[in-house]
């Protein structure tokens, strides 16, 4: 049985990463955890109160979070039901990212499925920083999903990757199992202007096509320029259901000097993008 934690504020983006994860599951026994975390609701809009006040607004924040997320599992389960679905709820007093990785370590998640923004931001920005910081600093894999994007079987799947990342079995599990399910074509995207691979990339190559050996998985490169604006041009010229990328650690050097192509990607992606983590877990 998979178990699928779904952060949510209540907003529209979110009940429709809800319906999303219902669907992509739906002949799957899966029990979805939705989780709040409220701490900036606590924090926000009280400075210089006593810590009676303080406790009392956490108290009074909790019960609105518990009723709403009563509620919302309340219409989920009713539209439709499934009988191989079950659900609980989770309200925290803590940030989003701390209350996600605490949630993934407690419960063994194996997929974190979220919407794209929240209800407070704009509607030009495609995915949301807390989606973005989600995507960098939570140890599980990591499913966003677009306002927009209406539902459909991940038939082909984009998966960039330079080979030089050792992949974690779990996660290409988890890649694999969706392209078993749904018949799909993995395509691994290779950016450099360079055929050729070292020891290193072929080692690695070998790994992620013998972790889905059962799947179809193709073989494309592009040369190297922006590659953002590549991988995006991928997408759209082969009617790609889904994103793939691996977040690997980097130093802080370079995330000082340079922009991650998964931020990048992050704020301009129109399909469903799955970020895995090359993290300790």
């Amino acid at each position: 049985m998979k178990t699928i934690l779904i952060p949510t504020d209540f907003s529209k983006n979110a009940r429709h990463a809800i319906d999303f994860a219902e669907k992509l599951y739906w002949c799957e026994r899966t029990h979805f955890c939705l989780l709040h975390a409220y701490a900036d609701e606590v924090y926000g809009d009280f400075k210089n109160v006593s810590e009676k006040e303080f406790d009392q607004r956490k108290e009074m924040v909790k019960e609105n979070v518990d009723e709403q997320l009563s509620k919302l599992v309340d219409d989920v389960i009713e539209t439709p039901p499934n009988p191989k679905h079950s659900f609980e709820t989770i309200s925290v007093f803590e940030s989003l990212v701390d209350a996600v990785n605490d949630v993934v370590n407690q419960k063994n998640i194996d997929l974190v499925v979220m919407g794209t923004r929240g209800k407070n931001q704009k509607s030009k920005v495609t995915f949301g920083s807390h989606t973005v910081q989600v995507f960098k600093y939570v140890s599980c894999p990591v499913l966003a999903v677009p306002m927009k994007f209406e539902y459909r079987q991940p038939k082909n799947i984009a998966f960039p990757t330079d080979f030089m990342v050792p992949y974690k079995r779990r996660e290409l599990k988890l890649l694999a199992d969706l392209a078993r399910q749904f018949k799909s074509e993995i395509h691994l995207l290779y950016i450099s202007d360079f055929e050729d691979l070292s020891h290193r990339q072929l080692d690695n190559k070998r790994f992620l096509q013998d972790a889905c050996c059962d799947c179809y998985v193709s073989f494309e490169r592009t040369g190297v320029r922006n590659k953002a604006e590549a991988i995006m041009d991928y997408i759209r010229s082969n009617a790609i259901d889904l994103l793939v990328m691996v977040n690997s650690r980097h130093s802080f050097v370079e995330d000082m000097l340079y922009r991650s192509t998964v931020d990048e990607i992050g704020l301009t992606a129109k399909v469903p993008f799955l970020v895995m983590q090359n993290l300790p877990r």
